[in-house]
């Protein structure tokens, strides 16, 4: 097939440390399809449009030992020209056998279209990196968090940064190495927060009590700041059986060594937001994040967290002097009744 890459790779998990990673290319040649891997334009589109993006995506798939990344095959590199690029790339894929679809939905990443394994990669057009992805790519001393840091303060998307440490772009050279995209995902969400982290316990705490919201994509995201040293807690529920209990995590000032394990990767894609406006406005806070999924939702990954509250602490707060009065706000912008939160 010939199109254009949005540009994106995908890594998997299965059979680490060999794992299956290739590009994802729709059959769509000379057009902008950037849209397709850009969760942070999906929140006004339906289900159905993003399904749409993610099913055009043919799913190239070629076994890779991790480790490559520190020497890769041709094969390997063209993936990683991919990932660099600044704009869709013109990409010819070329097949072993017919792509197949097997819809595969997960908790993390949006799924992909059909997929086969893959002999050859070519690129129709010379890629364009832009100066700080080709400054941190060929910098094989600094560390992969270091990498991280630069690319974010440089206003890299986050999307961008997540391939790049997938496809094994970032760190020094006897570490770099393949990271399947599931982990990438909540890797780069915890490295910025707990960089953001460090720099927000040395604001003054907020004033007031302040309430944001957003709701999109059949699922409800609510935010509760109040005036304290920094504490994070989220919650998440999954609305259908009557007997919905929300699965929680948190952290408290120092932050958190283990995994949360509840939430997994829906609590790093909700605190990194709250972390980022903190530092935007040079104030701490405590924070309590309240997330509800809706009947309709399917599995398209936990990047909708991510854009929810970043929307929601968009918008104007509602603000309020008392706890009790924040919490009657929640109260009314919930379905779940607060009692079982």
């Amino acid at each position: 097939i010939f199109g254009s890459s949005p540009p994106a790779v995908f890594v998997g998990s299965w059979n680490y440390p060999k794992v299956l990673a290739g590009p994802l290319v729709p059959p769509i040649s000379s057009t902008d399809t950037s849209i397709m891997d850009l969760p942070e334009m999906w929140l006004d589109k339906s289900l159905d449009e993003i399904l749409r993006y993610r099913f055009t995506l043919v799913r190239g798939k070629h076994l890779t030992d991790i480790n490559l990344a520190r020497t890769p095959t041709r094969l390997l590199s063209t993936f990683q020209e991919i990932v660099m690029a600044s704009k869709p790339m013109d990409t010819e894929m070329w097949f072993t056998k017919k792509p197949r679809l097997n819809v595969v939905f997960s908790p993390r990443e949006p799924p992909a279209g059909p997929s086969a394994s893959i002999k050859q990669v070519l690129l129709a057009e010379n890629s364009q990196a832009p100066k700080p992805v080709d400054k941190v790519v060929s910098d094989t001393d600094l560390r992969a968090t270091q990498g991280i840091m630069v690319l974010y303060d440089s206003d890299i998307s986050q999307r961008q940064i997540t391939r790049m440490l997938s496809i094994g772009l970032l760190g020094t050279k006897k570490r770099r190495r393949l990271v399947p995209t599931e982990w990438s995902i909540t890797a780069i969400d915890d490295v910025l927060a707990r960089r953001i982290h460090r720099e927000i316990r040395d604001y003054p705490w907020i004033g007031k009590f302040m309430v944001f919201g957003h709701q999109a994509l059949a699922n409800n995201v609510q935010i509760l700041l109040f005036p304290s040293s920094w504490m994070f807690e989220a919650q998440e529920a999954w609305l259908g059986p009557a007997d919905t209990v929300p699965g929680v995590d948190y952290e408290l000032v120092w932050g958190r060594k283990s995994y949360a394990s509840d939430l997994a990767g829906a609590y790093y894609a909700a605190r990194l937001p709250v972390l980022e406006y903190l530092r935007l406005i040079r104030r701490q806070a405590g924070a309590l994040v309240l997330m509800e999924v809706y009947p309709k939702w399917v599995p398209l990954g936990v990047w909708r967290f991510r854009e929810i509250c970043r929307e929601a602490l968009r918008r104007e707060s509602s603000e309020f002097d008392t706890l009790k009065e924040s919490l009657d706000e929640l109260r009314k912008r919930l379905r779940l009744p607060l009692e079982r939160w």
